[in-house]
């Protein structure tokens, strides 16, 4: 399999479940942003020019979530989520769409608006607004993390999803001084071999 990448992208969530899995994959590099996610050959495999995007012999699949769930259904003797009879099942499915749902899209507008755009057509106010809905984002994980190691009973894809979008939130300036169980939770996360090879690609 073969695997368009960027660092700092949400494609280090693929990586890192390949990492996990212990899988062959191959990379592709891109530059975050630069002209070859916009070249013709690329944009036949992903319209929008962005990462990650996987490609299987004939199958070509984008959206970060959707490879990881192609990823675990190909290789289900490798599991890394909860069969639907297990009672974490409802709190897998739910904290893996978490991140696409409820942290990611605060964390646009703040890279927009701080990274994107020109400073003269940036706005404070939309900045404000999206960095108080992140900290309500992450509270939520903080509290549901209470007593857990991770989000659904043992690590999971829906650590590899969320956890990875409550690490950049962090590392974009997220406050996280008042979440004692996001703390440890990221300092877990991190310190893991699979994640620190498929962040260092």
């Amino acid at each position: 399999m073969k695997l368009h990448f960027a660092r700092n992208s949400r494609a280090v969530r693929v990586a890192w479940l390949f990492e996990e899995l212990g899988l062959d994959y191959q990379i592709r590099r891109f530059d975050l942003g630069g002209k070859e996610m916009r070249s013709p050959e690329y944009l036949k495999l992903h319209p929008m020019g962005r990462v990650p995007t996987l490609e299987d012999g004939s199958i070509k699949i984008f959206e970060s979530g959707a490879i990881i769930q192609y990823i675990l259904e190909k290789n289900k003797n490798l599991k890394l989520a909860p069969l639907s009879n297990d009672p974490e099942f409802a709190n897998y499915l739910q904290w893996f769409h978490y991140a696409e749902g409820m942290i990611m899209p605060p964390m646009n507008i703040i890279v927009v608006e701080t990274i994107l755009l020109p400073p003269e057509r940036r706005n404070e106010i939309n900045v404000k607004r999206a960095t108080k809905l992140l900290g309500q984002m992450l509270t939520a994980v903080d509290a549901h993390l209470s007593g857990r190691d991770y989000l659904a009973g043992d690590f999971s894809a829906a650590d590899l999803m969320t956890g990875h979008a409550v690490i950049m939130a962090s590392r974009l300036g997220a406050d996280i001084s008042d979440k004692p169980n996001l703390k440890t939770y990221i300092e877990r996360l991190t310190a893991r071999t699979a994640f620190k090879k498929a962040s260092s690609l």
